[in-house]
């Protein structure tokens, strides 16, 4: 019953939120309002989940902020110079995702820890980015472009929930069905044990960097879509609210244990906090302190639950 407490508790605390949200504020329930936080989470969310991957294996990554405005400034930029709008986002998912390689070399290769390598590739791609567009945005962008941000499927399902809903699925599927999904498991919980089973720990860490940094890429195409330009300040605190979406979704810091369930849930959780706030006139200055206080308390919640598991 215990265990079972743990793992509904993030989807309590949602239903929770939104019933709270629906009574004091008259505009929360309003289909604009709703479609507006589906669409602002996505973004968020679809980082959350390849940072689940990345922490379910033991590591982390600062830098995430900064390559989604890499790759959303990169994919712009193939836009003026005259790429499509598919062959633009394609730029921006692989440039996301060469990033991500290069970082799970450094970590693996040359022994780096994770925290340090991170922060410097955060420090890297933002004066590449801010260098690359001399801190102006990139515009103009094609209007077929609004589509991955803005468009819907059908006219009801918005295409950003919709490709969060395939990527969900898709990594869902794949850490919990596939032996690669349970080395991840295996090497967040024991790396040392799963070395001698015979699990490549070096090529393991760069596929879990490389799909990281895709689904960065993917996200600041769809961020820069819904900006309709590249913005080389795009991305900013995203880093914490990606890992405090994993941490408050059961994640934990030490690795070995995550659900893209838990992920996705605690994201809509943060989307509807600041949401809320908004719609109640309270300060993002609060939302600041808010969201630094959830992530403060649900470490020491899974800390203590380390703690005291036999």
């Amino acid at each position: 019953m215990k265990d079972l407490l743990q793992k509904l508790f993030p989807f309590l605390t949602l239903l929770v939120l939104f019933f709270l949200l629906s009574v004091l504020s008259p505009y929360f329930l309003s289909v604009d309002n709703l479609s507006s936080v589906a669409r602002q989470t996505t973004v968020i969310n679809i980082v959350a989940i390849g940072m689940t991957l990345v922490i379910i294996s033991g590591g982390v990554d600062l830098s995430v902020g900064a390559v989604l405005a890499l790759c959303g400034i990169c994919g712009t930029l193939g836009m003026e110079k005259g790429m499509g709008v598919f062959a633009a986002t394609l730029l921006g998912v692989v440039t996301g995702a060469g990033w991500g390689f290069l970082t799970g070399l450094v970590i693996t290769t040359l022994r780096v820890p994770a925290f340090i390598a991170t922060l410097g590739g955060l420090g890297m791609a933002r004066g590449l980015t801010l260098l690359i567009t001399d801190g102006r945005p990139v515009t103009p962008v094609p209007k077929s472009f609004s589509m991955l941000g803005d468009g819907t499927l059908l006219g009801v399902f918005p295409i950003p929930v919709i490709l969060l809903a395939v990527v969900g699925l898709l990594m869902s599927w794949l850490l919990r069905y596939t032996r690669w999904g349970r080395h991840a498991y295996a090497i967040g919980g024991n790396a040392q044990a799963a070395y001698l089973s015979g699990i490549d720990l070096r090529a393991h860490g760069i596929a879990c960097y490389s799909v990281l940094g895709g689904l960065t890429g993917l996200a600041g195409m769809i961020e820069a879509s819904r900006l309709v330009t590249g913005q080389p300040t795009a991305g900013e605190g995203y880093e914490l609210r990606a890992i405090a979406a994993v941490v408050i979704g059961g994640g934990s810091l030490n690795g070995g244990a995550g659900t893209v369930l838990g992920t996705t849930i605690a994201a809509f959780i943060m989307s509807l906090l600041n949401n809320g706030c908004n719609l109640l006139g309270i300060s993002p200055f609060v939302q600041q302190i808010l969201i630094g206080g959830i992530i403060v308390l649900a470490v020491a919640a899974d800390e203590y639950r380390r703690r005291h598991t036999p």
